[in-house]
């Protein structure tokens, strides 16, 4: 495929820093993108992948509010937290910048003054809820009420969590204001309209006429379906005091829209990266812009971002916007507020080491055309069954047995049979539909090619039985471990965008460099008399008690919310628990003591106890580490439900629970006997 562009502007969506990176925003838009760059970057191109902490807008200041810092210390708290976590788990960013960074800020402003001045805004007065209390106008998301279509009483001003309706604060019955609980009341602003009516023919042109064989049908569609209801003008500032400020007089306390000021921030952190070329990477036509986005983004990316760039008049628009539809988690949709989450800085806390695991498991199951579900029984079953027992043990085999065979030196082959022939064919034309679908950003499609041709090399060993004949037929036995050893060298190049450290691990046990797609993947790739490295394994097997022990901690983090959210009520609480005698008396509580305490290896909040239960000792693994250092826990007497079926936690076998009191903080205290007595005591 000719390649016509010069060079390629990827952006992914800029995550607000308002928490972690979980798993629906990996698969949405950073795995993709950064699939997608690597890809360009193999293939000798010049590639930027720009991505920011989005550090502006409502979210912000509530999020700040309710842990009680300013808006500046929660960002840096969630801003450190994200780009840790993605660098650690190998995200090729260029630049990972923010949005509260000086040279942001100045781009912004010199954004809305360009097209301030080119008379491209419109400006109108309106009246708007205002809290007296707080001396403030409410953005949409400081306002709560009762949705008008299905009755919530939590309804926000710009949506309903409840029924999914899109919403403006007009539209809610009896609305409050989420700072003061008050009633708000109607005030007169003045803010500046991006009038995207006005440019609905261009719109129309560029994505209906122009994009309807390219773009992705959901996004397509989407863009057809907001054009086709009409568009209305969106204002462009807020009353708020976080943020971009408006660069006009008399406007001290108006920031910029968080949809007009994040967008541009792909264009200051290409500023921040190459102050002196940055131009290029977004006006010159002969670059290619892509936005990796989730669904959710599309009308910003594709109609409001696109409208602002071509009413400046000097920047590029987007080629193509490849955006997702939505990660669903065990059945049921993901939920941050629920904290029915896998954040991507605890997985990484319990599978070190196992990013490609990941990257392997959400590429396969990527929600390109439809939503998708990830489960961990299926994240443990593809790891196992696919990446170590298909692409794992053909490359461990296959190097195992060259070094067995010829002390690691590649042999000299002898005539090839018809299904040899087959199967170097077979290479190429692996090799040609992985770019042919990484071009049309099916990634899942590139990745089922990578495995078919590791399917590939596992039936030909399998059918040729080396180990058979390599006494007896020493010519074919070369021929088939050069032919095998060929297939692992490409395997380990064109794994490179999915599984970057198995493909490094895999050089590096052929003794390969890495090879431009473009230039150098064609012919062979190793020759006889070549010498390997020695061998390794590429992944290691997960056990279902890993497995197990995810899915109690994501229905342990459901329950805690539900704890936290619930009304604190004590009267209704104690009704509301009411048991019976005979459930309460299947419970044997005594008392032990606790003899020896260590961490729990690779596990920050358990510890495993050693416990004197008077006629006999047990080891009791408890999540108390984050309160209990294990030299406070040896010698304390503390309450065990004794008669607790054993489960095994990281592999450790668990028999019993301490019981554990929570106070208004939050931190857990130990139940223990007001006075010391002998360990084993029944408690009645």
């Amino acid at each position: 495929m000719e390649n016509k562009w010069k060079r390629y502007t990827v952006t992914a969506a800029l995550p607000y820093a308002n928490g972690g990176i979980h798993l629906g925003h990996l698969a949405g838009a950073y795995l993709p993108a950064d699939t997608y760059a690597r890809y360009r970057r193999l293939k000798g191109d010049d590639v930027l992948y720009i991505c920011g902490s989005d550090e502006h807008g409502v979210p912000i200041t509530l999020g700040a509010r309710k842990e009680g810092i300013t808006p500046q210390q929660f960002v840096d708290k969630y801003h450190s937290l994200m780009k840790n976590s993605f660098a650690e788990f190998g995200i090729s960013f260029d630049i990972y910048s923010r949005t509260s960074n000086k040279i942001h800020h100045e781009t912004a402003q010199q954004f809305f003054l360009d097209l301030y001045n080119k008379g491209v805004f419109t400006e109108e007065t309106s009246q708007q809820l205002y809290d007296e209390q707080e001396k403030m106008f409410l953005a949409d998301r400081y306002i709560m009420g009762t949705c008008p279509v299905c009755g919530n009483e939590k309804a926000y001003g710009d949506q309903c969590e409840k029924c999914g309706s899109s919403l403006s604060p007009k539209d809610l019955k009896n609305p409050v204001s989420v700072l003061s609980g008050n009633v708000p009341v109607m005030k007169e602003t003045k803010h500046w309209y991006l009038p995207l009516q006005n440019y609905e023919p261009w719109l129309r042109e560029w994505i209906l006429d122009n994009h309807k064989d390219d773009w992705k049908t959901n996004v397509y569609g989407q863009c057809k379906s907001w054009l086709d209801g009409g568009l209305q003008p969106r204002a462009m500032t807020r009353d708020l005091d976080w943020g971009v400020k408006v660069p006009l007089p008399g406007s001290e306390h108006k920031v910029l829209y968080v949809w007009f000021d994040a967008p541009i921030g792909y264009i200051s952190a290409t500023k921040e990266l190459k102050p002196n070329d940055w131009e290029k990477y977004w006006k010159d036509k002969d670059t290619r812009l892509l936005h990796f986005i989730g669904k959710d983004n599309i009308v910003f990316h594709c109609i409001i971002f696109p409208t602002i760039l071509h009413s400046h008049g000097e920047y590029i628009v987007p080629d193509n916007v490849p955006a997702n539809e939505f990660l669903n988690l065990e059945g049921e949709k993901l939920s941050t507020s629920r904290n029915w989450a896998v954040w991507l800085h605890d997985y990484l806390k319990d599978f070190p080491g196992m990013q490609d695991t990941l990257r392997y498991v959400l590429t396969s199951i990527a929600p390109e055309t439809k939503d998708s579900d990830f489960t961990w029984k299926d994240f443990q079953d593809r790891h196992n069954n696919e990446l170590v027992a298909i692409l794992g043990n053909f490359v461990n085999r296959t190097m195992v047995l060259t070094h067995k065979f010829y002390n690691g030196k590649i042999p000299v082959y002898g005539n090839l049979t018809e299904s040899d022939r087959e199967l170097i064919a077979s290479i190429k034309v692996a090799q040609q539909n992985i770019c042919d679908s990484l071009e049309k950003f099916r990634f899942r499609e590139a990745l089922q090619e990578l495995m078919n041709l590791a399917r590939a090399g596992n039936k030909y060993l399998t059918d040729n039985e080396p180990w058979k004949i390599v006494k007896s037929n020493e010519e074919r036995c070369a021929t088939v471990m050069y032919l095998s050893i060929e297939i692992t060298a490409y395997l380990a190049q064109l794994m490179q965008p999915f599984l970057p450290v198995a493909a490094e691990k895999t050089l590096s046990m052929l003794n390969l460099p890495k090879k431009n797609w473009s230039a150098e993947l064609k012919g062979q790739l190793i020759h006889p008399g070549h010498q390997l490295n020695e061998a390794g394994l590429m992944f290691r097997k997960i056990e279902d008690e890993e497995i197990t022990a995810q899915v109690e901690k994501l229905k342990a983090n459901q329950k805690q919310v539900v704890l936290q959210t619930e009304p604190k009520n004590p009267e209704s609480e104690i009704a509301n628990s009411v048991i019976n005698y005979d459930d309460f008396a299947k419970l044997e509580l005594r008392v032990g003591t606790v003899t020896a305490a260590e961490k729990v290896k690779k596990a920050d909040k358990l510890l495993q106890l050693t416990i004197d239960m008077g006629n006999e000792v047990r080891t009791i693994v408890s999540g108390i580490a984050e309160h209990y250092t294990p030299e406070q826990m040896i010698g304390k007497q503390v309450s065990v439900v004794a008669n607790l079926a054993p489960r095994k936690i990281k592999g450790i076998e668990s028999k019993g629970m301490i019981l554990m009191a929570e106070d208004a903080d939050g931190k857990l205290k130990i139940v223990s006997p007001a006075e010391t007595v002998n360990s084993g005591s029944k408690i009645s």
